[in-house]
């Protein structure tokens, strides 16, 4: 009991440090994009995006290069990826009176998205048939198929740098030396938060004898999602909904193409459960799909929307839960 009640204590307390870290992040890179006259769908998809999304990037770090458990941090990842579709928007919905999307964003960001959650999953799939020691239970991934997300995502940036490449900011200078430095601070707040919650999750994964995949999936996955939330929810509160949702669409680009190459790279050569993999990975395909029709449809996400999201979300958690106790067995792998 000890142990369960210091893992709750941990996680709550390394949560509120994110969520800190964050706030202080998110006005530091805001008044920085203004600075430099960045658009504000670059600000949303790429600055705000890659800074939000440092805590699950630090979870793949930490886990796999501090306690060598590069599944928690890839369920981490796909996870907040999942998170960032279902919750987010809905939270974000719920908060304003009108969370409107637009063509540009539906035919651009969302379907470079599906994109790259096709090219993970393509790599998760290289990794279990063509490198040598790979198995349909153990994809093996290295350095060399990395080239592929990380070459996916150079291409996201540049077609953000031709769409920006007009575009006049307004006249805003501030003290770029002090913003930096507070942005960089932030950054360090968050990384210790994230160590708590990669502690915590490997303590209840021994407690409950489960695998860390599953609290990388659901605890760690919903925490490091906070700064998303936060600058989503915020920015749709100030009918901001192209830096709500863009924010949302560039976070999970970046996790899925940036941060789980990141973790490969660091460690050299992982190894990860690929029937466990699948299922994840084809959950958070149709998640997509899901997001992908109510962003068009009407280019507005209603309330009824939001609530089907959290309910498939819920659904999402449910199962993967049953699955790794146990208790039901409709796909191989947990």
């Amino acid at each position: 009991m000890v142990g369960l009640v210091g893992s709750v204590v941990l996680i709550v307390v390394a949560t509120a440090v994110i969520w800190k870290g964050s706030q202080h992040f998110e006005r530091a890179a805001g008044r920085l994009s203004k600075h430099y006259g960045l658009p504000v769908a670059v600000h949303g998809a790429v600055v705000v995006a890659v800074g939000s999304s440092f805590p699950e990037i630090s979870s793949i770090v930490i886990s796999t290069v501090v306690h060598g458990e590069f599944a928690l941090g890839v369920g981490a990842i796909v996870g907040s990826a999942i998170f960032n579709l279902l919750v987010i928007p809905a939270l974000s919905a719920l908060a304003s009176e009108k969370l409107g999307s637009t063509r540009n964003l539906v035919h651009r960001d969302t379907q470079f998205y599906v994109i790259s959650v096709l090219v993970i999953f393509i790599v998760f799939a290289l990794g279990a048939t063509y490198i040598p020691g790979g198995t349909n239970t153990a994809a093996i991934l290295t350095p060399a198929l990395m080239v592929l997300p990380l070459g996916t995502y150079v291409t996201y940036l540049f077609l953000h740098q031709q769409d920006a490449s007009d575009y006049v900011g307004e006249d805003f200078h501030i003290d770029s030396r002090k913003a930096w430095t507070r942005l960089a601070v932030a950054l360090v707040v968050i990384a210790v938060g994230v160590e708590g919650l990669v502690r915590a999750a490997l303590s209840l994964g021994d407690l409950f004898g489960t695998p860390s995949f599953l609290w990388g999936l659901t605890v760690i996955a919903a925490a490091t999602s906070l700064p998303d939330a936060f600058v989503s929810v915020t920015a749709a509160q100030a009918d901001d909904s192209i830096t709500s949702l863009t924010n949302v669409l560039g976070s999970n680009i970046f996790n899925l193409l940036v941060a789980i190459p990141v973790g490969v790279l660091l460690a050299g050569s992982v190894t990860i459960n690929f029937l466990a993999a699948v299922p994840t990975m084809g959950f958070l395909g149709l998640a997509t799909l899901v997001f992908l029709v109510f962003a068009r449809t009407d280019l507005e996400l209603t309330d009824l929307e939001a609530y089907s999201f959290l309910g498939l979300y819920l659904l999402f958690v449910v199962w993967i839960t049953l699955e790794s106790i146990g208790l039901i067995e409709t796909v191989r792998g947990f």
